[in-house]
């Protein structure tokens, strides 16, 4: 039982140790976006947004008018 403990600790700490290393090069890799790209992407999460709240809205109607 103690050898089980032993190993499933081990592999916790190489999953951790691995972890860590893909978070360093991800973090190495990325970039900070620029003001077009962020632009782009604040636009299509706003519209997604409204969408989605529209569509609550009229899911909310229709129950309305079904009672």
């Amino acid at each position: 039982m103690l050898l089980v403990f032993l190993n499933y600790k081990m592999d916790l700490k190489k999953l951790g140790t691995s972890a860590y290393k893909e978070t360093r090069r991800i973090l190495r890799l990325s970039r900070k976006p620029r003001r077009s790209e962020f632009n782009e992407t604040a636009k299509i999460t706003g519209l997604g947004m409204i969408a989605i709240g529209f569509i609550g809205f009229v899911i909310f109607m229709v129950s309305q008018i079904i009672r």
